[in-house]
Order: structure tokens, then sequence, then C-alpha cells
């Protein structure tokens, strides 16, 4: 196998990791809200949670999903069509990276103090969800 053909195989893969990721995300979304719900917090609550979750994990699928495109157009052979064609995915997927961040946040991404990844997004949703659920269990 080429050197070219292997970092194809990398991309593909990062690819599908980064489909996985949305597809999990979207899961774990719907498990979490469907908790909330179940818990009483109200069907908004549950639409928070459900809508903050799925956010996260399409964020994170698209931050894969850009390293992937990267890989693929670094390995292949340069063109002046292929730089153009990366250069319209990444501002694409930035635009949409940044438009479901500000959803999520409410706060524009250059005003937040800190930056947060689909990552970080999906895993503090997780933690809140196991406090509660912890409280739950533990009241008599």
């Amino acid at each position: 196998m080429s050197f070219e053909g292997v970092f194809t195989v990398v991309a593909v893969g990062f690819e599908v990791v980064g489909a996985a990721a949305m597809i999990a995300g979207f899961v774990i979304a719907v498990v979490l809200g469907l908790r909330a719900l179940g818990r009483g917090a109200g069907g908004a609550a549950a639409f928070q949670v459900l809508r903050t979750t799925l956010g996260g994990a399409i964020l994170l699928g698209l931050e894969v999903l850009v390293a992937a495109d990267l890989i693929r157009t670094i390995t292949s052979k340069p063109s002046l069509e292929d730089a153009v064609i990366l250069g319209v995915i990444v501002l694409i997927r930035t635009v949409l990276s940044m438009s479901i961040q500000i959803e999520i946040e409410g706060v524009l991404p250059w005003r937040r103090a800190l930056l947060t990844s689909g990552a970080q997004v999906v895993a503090g949703q997780l933690a809140r969800d196991r406090e509660r659920g912890g409280e739950r269990d533990s009241a008599p």
C-alpha cells in the first residue's frame, strides 16, 4: 500500500469516527432527554438537555470531519481546485460549528472566557445527569 493509500484509509477512519460521534451523541441526547423527562423536570428542561447534548455531539463530529478533510487534502496531489474545495468545506463546517455553539451557549464564541469543545459539552451534560440521577436514587 502506498503512502497516499495509508493516509486515505486514515482519513476514512476519521470520517467514520466523526459520523459515529454524531450517532452516539444522538443516542446519548435522547436517553438523557428521556431521563430528564422521567425525573419530572418538565418538557422544557428535557428539551434543553436534548438540544445541548445533541449540539455538543454534532460539534465533536464536525471537528473530527474537518481533521479528516485536512488529512485527505494534505496527502493528495496538490492542486488549486483541491485547495479551494478544502477551503469551502472547512468554511462551511466552521460556520456550522460557530452557529451551533452560539445556540448551545447563547454567547458569541469570541466572547467566551474559555473555549468549550463538543466533547466537553457532552461530558458536562453526562456529569450533570449523573449528579441529578444520584440525587433521585438517594431519596427515601
